[in-house]
């Protein structure tokens, strides 16, 4: 790599690291199959099982903060369906990235394990407390927005995306099964010659476009407004303070929507939990701390 992008990646908070942990495929029963790692941590320490947002894979979006969150937590990351080497299915909806969460749960003999999501992960994560209130010990909820239809820009762009993704998709779903096809069956975990920016750019290629645009009208539908008071898990929200992706307004809404929701602030914008890495890792170990030490 060289020097110059070095110092532009240390310079934007990116760890000077190497690999990542290597994981293993999981076949969830009735469900298909994804890419799981599972970081043990110390002996008895609390489960987290972590959520990555849109156009990304587990290891991309949580890399930084790996090594952070292992020495307090058992950490267990997978990729979501449409992503990476995520689950393939006849359809896209943030209903079956919640159950998969709990299938992903029970595969790893975890009972009521801390869901930590970002942007799309904490979509999925406030779902499947709602679906599943019984087996989530508690939520940690970075750049997350609790729906995205509100001013009449937002409604027009979604409404017509919407209909946009309803009308290519069985083209889609042939494309992103071909797409499929062509990945190796396990990811890198080291960085290849090239460094981290091809690693980085192999992890987000390993995510179809097509898939991204049925994920994303699909998204555009979620609403948890008229349930969000109803959680009772202890819940963190990390507010990435500059993100011009969820506004900051959004995220503070939905904070005060959740009862007895602790506020943690990283400086960092929508990319932030990599290009921003040395200011987000402490406000989510904050925010994980907040909610274990409640549970």
């Amino acid at each position: 790599m060289p020097n110059r992008l070095r110092r532009l990646i240390r310079r934007a908070g990116v760890p000077d690291i190497a690999e990542v942990p290597g994981g293993r495929l999981v076949d969830l029963p009735g469900r298909g199959r994804t890419y799981v790692v599972d970081i043990p941590g110390p002996e008895g320490a609390p489960t987290l099982i972590l959520l990555h947002g849109t156009a990304s894979t587990a290891c991309l979006t949580w890399f930084p903060a790996l090594e952070a969150l292992a020495q307090r937590y058992r950490v267990i990351l997978f990729d979501q369906r449409w992503h990476g080497r995520g689950i393939r299915s006849p359809r896209f909806s943030v209903d079956d990235c919640a159950d998969d969460v709990i299938a992903v749960a029970d595969a790893m003999g975890v009972e009521r394990p801390i869901c930590a999501g970002y942007s799309l992960g904490g979509v999925v994560t406030l779902t499947a407390a709602h679906r599943h209130p019984d087996r989530v010990g508690g939520l940690v909820l970075c750049a997350t927005p609790y729906r995205f239809r509100e001013k009449w820009r937002e409604q027009a762009f979604h409404q017509v995306f919407g209909a946009f993704a309803d009308a290519i998709g069985p083209y889609s779903l042939r494309r992103i099964e071909k797409f499929a096809s062509t990945l190796s069956e396990l990811p890198e975990h080291t960085w290849p010659a090239g460094g981290f920016e091809k690693w980085a750019l192999g992890e987000f290629r390993s995510t179809s476009g097509w898939a991204l645009a049925q994920v994303i009208a699909e998204v555009g539908r979620f609403d948890a407004s008229m349930w969000l008071h109803m959680i009772e898990a202890p819940t963190a929200v990390v507010i990435t303070t500059r993100d011009r992706a969820i506004p900051v307004y959004r995220q503070l809404e939905m904070a005060t929507m959740i009862p007895e929701a602790t506020i943690h602030l990283a400086g960092v914008g929508h990319a932030g939990c990599v290009f921003g890495a040395e200011r987000f890792v402490p406000a989510l170990l904050d925010g994980c701390a907040s909610v274990t030490g409640q549970t």
